[in-house]
């Protein structure tokens, strides 16, 4: 290699020195940007409608449900308030009208348990949307937001679903030993489940991860971000993200462009890769792992809600009302994956 490469010595030499340094480096990373970033569509920008009486009664079921899950610490520390929240849960999906199946498994002398129910698909009954959340709380925190919110989501979204007849088979998970210890071990309930599913050869073609979801901010620098993403995105956490790994960036577009279509909310997307902070950090990691197409969908929990397992993440911090907006446009999700073929 010439050493003109690197130390031009005319004007020339310079020219062609930046050129290739543009189709070396600039042009990749600007590549490589677009494919994470890219998202169909744009985030609605103005003033939210009013809750309307419909949604102010999902929301007022929804805050039922974190009230009753998440007023205390509940995990393998305190296995009796765990086993509380996963019979309170039970008890619900029954109520609405499923035979709850629950997959157990021990932790040391703990009995915990995986809760699942299912729709059968019409015509694609082999092809399975999975809807989940974790419903175990962080050590020292009640975990109103980490994850009563998801929580009490997949539940009202359980209810919704419950008359209808999807061509994909629909199923809503709710797992738990999702906070460490267990996160990313054998041990975590959405690993559990995962790799049951992959050893089955079960066709999951789309998993959403309802993750921390119910926490919204106006204010300007209310929310954060890893370093490589802040100059891309809003400085109000007043937002739902979508996130996924690159191979569900179709899954992601999907997605979102059903989210927007059908609910006026601030939504934001990206597909990238799971080692930047935060990407991986709930139940849909255990599905990447097993080859399946998975999102988060979140308040970017760490990164915008200051009150992230500690004990002051409590149920009256919680914006209900934006939470239904937002269970409104998911609903819209859930029924196009589950209704359409790729």
């Amino acid at each position: 290699m010439q050493l003109s490469w690197f130390f031009p010595t005319s004007r020339r030499a310079w020219f062609w020195l930046v050129l290739r340094m543009i189709f070396l480096i600039v042009l990749p990373i600007s590549g490589a940007l677009w494919t994470m970033m890219h998202i169909p569509g744009q985030s609605y920008q103005g003033q939210l409608a009013p809750v309307s009486a419909a949604e102010q009664a999902v929301a007022d079921r929804m805050q039922a449900h974190v009230r009753t899950v998440a007023s205390e610490e509940h995990n393998t520390q305190h296995p009796q308030a765990l086993a509380a929240a996963a019979a309170y849960l039970e008890s619900q999906l029954k109520e609405i009208g499923y035979a709850v199946a629950s997959q157990s498994y021990g932790v040391g002398d703990v009995q915990v348990r995986n809760l699942e129910v299912e729709i059968k698909g019409s015509t694609l009954p082999q092809e399975i949307i999975i809807i989940g959340a974790h419903y175990d709380s962080a050590h020292g925190a009640p975990g109103a937001n980490d994850n009563g919110s998801g929580t009490a989501m997949v539940l009202e979204l359980a209810r919704k679903f419950k008359t209808l007849a999807p061509k994909r088979t629909v199923r809503f998970v709710l797992f738990t030993n999702e906070e460490p210890p267990y996160f990313g071990t054998r041990t975590m309930g959405s690993t559990v489940y995962a790799d049951r599913s992959h050893a089955r050869g079960e066709n999951i073609v789309a998993m959403l991860s309802l993750e921390t979801v119910g926490f919204y901010d106006d204010t300007g620098g209310s929310q954060k971000y890893p370093v490589i993403f802040k100059p891309f995105f809003p400085s109000s956490g007043n937002f739902i993200a979508f996130i996924g790994d690159l191979p569900s960036r179709s899954l992601l577009h999907r997605s979102i462009a059903s989210f927007r279509a059908a609910q006026d909310f601030p939504s934001e997307g990206i597909a990238t890769f799971p080692w930047i902070k935060g990407v991986d950090w709930s139940d849909h990691s255990a599905f990447w792992k097993n080859g399946y197409r998975a999102l988060m969908v979140t308040d970017t929990a760490i990164f915008r809600y200051p009150y992230y397992h500690t004990a002051l993440d409590t149920p009256d911090r919680i914006d209900y009302g934006r939470m239904a907006k937002v269970l409104h446009g998911i609903e819209a999700v859930v029924a196009d994956l589950a209704n359409t073929s790729d």
